[in-house]
């Protein structure tokens, strides 16, 4: 009989991190294999198909982020680095290197299950051409540029429907400031950040029931923004 459950690679050389990380996705009803060594988790990667790829940012023999560059060259596999370095830089590089989402340690495994579930949900999203998206209650329909809250129809600006359009693709996991500045107004106006603010400022006037406390658009601080995913806006 196929194994049907979602399948995780995991490259870490510490042993009771892999013991806490096998131990936590065997719960959650995921396939697991594991990697000590950076060449040994590309060896793996290109062997056995894979529905996500857990990484540590500091193995004995390469960096995590070299891994993630390396993978990126010919795999959209979902990627989610552990690291201990929790620095707002460290973060967007890993993500504009192709990462989908990082996790600073320690962790919870129950904030780490979510992370790996929106990434994959992304990813199938992709695979699969999916165009309506849902972040509590709201609702994307990127095949009719069409947005609804609480069934109610939704007037945006070409800027905002842009702006959440770009999020909605990467819903779950977090979209640096530079992507999306990049994304909605082009590489020359990377400089005025402040742009960004604004447009998420009144983008949530729009979609949010709170504005002044998002739960569908919400900041990664000094790192970029993020759709909630499916039912995590409540």
């Amino acid at each position: 009989m196929n194994d049907s459950r979602p399948s995780v690679l995991i490259i870490d050389d510490d042993p009771q991190i892999r013991r806490f990380l096998r131990a936590g996705f065997d719960l959650e009803h995921f396939a697991v294999h594991e990697e000590p060594t950076g060449q040994g988790g590309l060896r793996a990667a290109t062997l056995r198909r894979s529905d996500l790829i857990v990484v540590d940012l500091n193995l004995p023999d390469m960096d995590g982020s070299n891994i993630v560059e390396r993978l990126r060259a010919w795999s959209t596999v979902p990627i989610i680095v552990l690291s201990v370095r929790a620095s707002d830089e460290d973060k967007v590089k890993l993500l504009e290197s192709g990462a989908d989402d990082y996790v600073v340690k320690p962790f919870s495994m129950v904030e780490l299950v979510a992370r790996a579930r929106a990434a994959i949900r992304r990813q199938t999203r992709t695979d699969h051409g999916e165009m309506i998206v849902k972040s509590g209650p709201l609702s994307i329909d990127l095949a009719n540029r069409a947005v609804y809250l609480d069934e109610e129809r939704g007037t945006l600006s070409p800027k905002e429907y842009r702006l959440l359009q770009v999020l909605a693709k990467h819903a779950g996991n977090v979209v640096t400031h530079n992507t999306l500045m990049k994304e909605v107004w082009g590489v020359r106006h990377l400089d005025n950040s402040h742009y960004l603010r604004i447009l998420v400022r009144r983008l949530r006037g729009k979609i949010e029931k709170n504005p002044k406390r998002p739960q569908i658009l919400v900041s990664e601080l000094g790192v970029g923004y993020r759709l909630t995913n499916g039912n995590e806006a409540r």
